[in-house]
């Protein structure tokens, strides 16, 4: 199959290569979204604030919500966070997780960055109710888990046959 050819001039002529017509558009788009994301609105603030109210930028981390017969168990990873850089909160069937993932101090010229550092926040509506004085959360080795018992009277019994 030939490829296409593309002309840089009259005597120049170039191979046309799919990556890198790629690659550009991917610059292109990173460019235009970037101007456009953080470009103030009639409102102040970005207008990513304000398509996602109560985003505000901050990022999302990955979790699991299980259900149990008792309980409902989310867990979120959250590697590097302190104790007190994280706020739980719970209103009815919602559960609300928010804090700051924050940048260590470094000794050496930090030559790549892949690990995210700032605001996060995580909010998930639960399928029933939650009996909001038995919540328990605990942050160990990077993972947060919060335990939502459920009222007792939404809990699943089993009944012994007689």
């Amino acid at each position: 199959m030939a490829l296409p050819i593309a002309r840089t001039n009259e005597h120049t002529v170039e191979r046309w290569s799919p990556f890198a017509e790629l690659e550009r558009l991917d610059r292109q788009m990173d460019e235009f979204l970037g101007s456009w994301w953080n470009r103030p609105s009639f409102f102040g603030g970005s207008l990513l604030s304000h398509l996602f109210d109560g985003f505000d930028g901050a990022l999302t981390p990955l979790a699991d919500v299980e259900e149990t017969d008792d309980a409902y168990v989310v867990e979120l990873d959250l590697p590097g966070v302190k104790r007190g850089d994280v706020d739980v909160e719970v209103d009815g069937r919602r559960l609300s997780v928010r804090g700051e993932r924050k940048e260590r101090e470094r000794a050496g010229i930090l030559r790549r960055r892949e690990r995210t550092v700032g605001r996060f926040a995580y909010e998930v509506t639960l399928p029933g109710d939650v009996d909001a004085d038995g919540v328990e959360a605990r942050l160990d080795d990077g993972v947060l888990s919060v335990r939502l018992p459920k009222p007792e009277h939404d809990r699943r019994r089993r009944i012994p046959i007689q």
